[in-house]
C-alpha cells in the first residue's frame, strides 16, 4: 500500500480522522480509506465499526464511541439516528491539532480545541434531513410513522445546524453539495472532486453487446425507469447490486435484463470495462461509478443534474438526458448508438482529472494555505509518482 512509504504529512501534528459509520462500503468510506492511507499516523475515530462489512483498515485500531456497545448496533445503525450527534460530541479530541472528518451527516459535530483546525469533507448535507421523503420513501413502514419521524427530524435538522458550524473549512465533491452546503449551513465550501483508485480499473477497447448498472437498489436510484426503458428495447442490461427494490425490479424486468446481484471488484471491473455504456438515473450528489466507467474506457448515459455536470463531457465521455422518464432515457441510449466513441480519449479524460495524485495535490494546497506548511519531501515524491500510466 502507497502509504506505507509516506512520512507523515506534517511531522508536528496530532491528527485525526473521523467518520459518521464504518458499517458499509460506498463512495463516501472509499474516500475516507483513501484519507486513511494518506495520513498512516493519524487517529481513526467513528461511531460504529464492522470491519466485516466496510473498508480494509488493516490492524488500523479504530476509536468507536458509545454506540458501538449497543447490540446489534452495526445491523441498524440508521434507526439511531437521534444518538449520533451526542455521541460525537462526547468523543474527546482536544489533543489534536488538526481534525479531518468525512461526513455525510453527523461527524462535523465532534469537539475540538479553541486553537486546533477542523477541515470537513462534507459529501452532502445530512440527506435524510432535508430530503427526508426521497431518502426514506423506500421503506415501506415510512408512511405509516411519517408523523413521528418528523417531528423527531425537526429537532435533529436544529442540531444539524448548529453543529455544521464545527467545521472552519469545507471541501465539497462537486458544485451541487457545495451550493447546498451554502444554503442550509451558511458556510463557504470549496470543490475538490474526489477521486478513484485507477489503478484498480482496467481498460478495454472491444466492447460487448450489453450496458451496464452498478448501484445499491434503492428507490432515488431510479433503477426502475432504466428497467422500463430497455423492456422496450429489449437490449441487454446487467444490473450488478443489492437493495430493497431488487424484488419489485426483477418482477417488472424481462428477459433481456440480467441481475447480477453482489459482484465481488474483480468481476465488477470487467464488467464496466467491456459494457457498451453504464447507466446512471440518479441525481447523485457527485458519483463515483461514471468516473470508474470513463476509467475503464466507458461511455456513460446519465441523468443531466447533480454531479455528473462536474465529471461528464457530453459527446466526449457520455450523453445526458434531460428528465427521469423511461422516453427520456430511451431517447438518449438512441443518441449514443448513434455516436463514435473515443474509448481511450474517455480513460485519459478519468486519468487526468479524477486521480489520487490530482485530489491529494489539491488537498495538498489546502492543507497549505491553512497552516502556511509544506508537504515534506517523501510527500511531494508521492504526488510526482502517483499519476498513473
Amino acid at each position: 500500500m502507497y502509504a506505507n512509504h509516506l512520512k507523515r504529512l506534517y511531522l508536528n501534528m496530532k491528527i485525526a480522522l473521523v467518520h459518521d459509520y464504518l458499517t458499509q462500503r460506498g463512495g463516501a468510506e472509499r474516500v475516507f480509506e483513501l484519507l486513511c492511507q494518506y495520513f498512516p499516523e493519524a487517529d481513526v475515530f467513528t461511531s460504529l465499526y464492522d470491519p466485516e462489512e466496510t473498508i480494509d483498515l488493516g490492524d488500523r485500531q479504530v476509536n468507536t464511541t458509545r454506540l458501538q456497545n449497543i447490540p446489534g448496533a452495526t445491523k441498524n445503525f440508521r434507526l439511531l439516528a437521534p444518538f449520533y450527534y451526542p455521541a460525537f460530541r462526547a468523543l474527546d479530541l482536544q489533543a489534536y491539532d488538526l481534525i479531518i472528518s468525512s461526513t455525510s451527516s453527523f461527524a462535523k459535530g465532534v469537539r475540538k480545541r479553541s486553537d486546533a483546525i477542523h477541515i470537513c469533507f462534507c459529501h452532502n448535507v445530512t440527506r435524510f434531513l432535508w430530503d427526508t421523503k426521497t431518502y426514506l420513501r423506500q421503506y415501506k413502514d415510512f408512511r405509516l410513522y411519517s408523523s413521528v419521524i418528523e417531528r423527531i427530524f425537526n429537532r435533529l435538522r436544529k442540531f444539524d445546524i448548529i453543529y455544521a458550524k464545527e467545521p472552519d473549512f469545507y471541501i465539497a465533491n462537486s458544485t451541487t453539495v457545495a451550493e447546498r452546503i451554502q444554503a442550509i449551513y451558511g458556510k463557504p465550501a470549496q470543490v475538490i472532486h474526489y477521486p478513484i483508485n485507477t489503478n484498480k480499473f482496467i481498460f478495454e477497447d472491444h466492447k460487448e453487446d450489453y450496458f451496464y448498472v452498478s448501484s445499491r437498489m434503492i428507490s432515488y436510484k431510479r433503477i426502475d425507469i432504466i428497467v422500463e426503458a430497455f423492456n422496450w428495447l429489449g437490449w441487454t442490461l446487467l444490473i450488478a447490486g443489492d437493495g430493497p427494490e431488487r424484488e419489485r425490479l426483477e418482477a417488472k424486468a424481462l428477459g433481456n435484463i440480467k441481475f447480477l446481484g453482489y459482484v465481488s471488484d474483480k468481476e465488477r471491473k470487467q464488467y464496466l470495462s467491456k459494457a457498451q455504456g453504464v447507466i446512471i438515473a440518479a441525481l447523485e450528489d457527485y458519483g463515483l461509478v461514471p468516473i470508474e466507467a470513463n476509467a475503464s474506457g466507458t461511455p456513460v448515459i446519465a441523468y443531466g443534474a447533480g454531479g455528473v455536470l462536474d465529471t461528464q463531457i457530453p459527446g466526449k465521455t457520455g450523453v445526458f438526458f434531460k428528465k427521469q422518464t423511461p422516453e427520456s432515457i430511451h431517447e438518449a441510449l438512441i443518441e449514443f448508438s448513434q455516436h463514435s466513441w473515443d474509448y481511450a480519449q474517455i480513460r485519459n479524460h478519468a486519468l487526468s482529472n479524477f486521480s489520487e495524485a490530482a485530489f491529494f495535490g489539491k488537498v495538498s494546497k489546502l492543507m497549505e494555505q491553512v497552516w502556511g506548511f509544506k508537504p515534506n519531501p517523501a510527500q511531494t515524491l508521492f504526488l510526482s509518482n502517483s499519476v498513473e500510466k
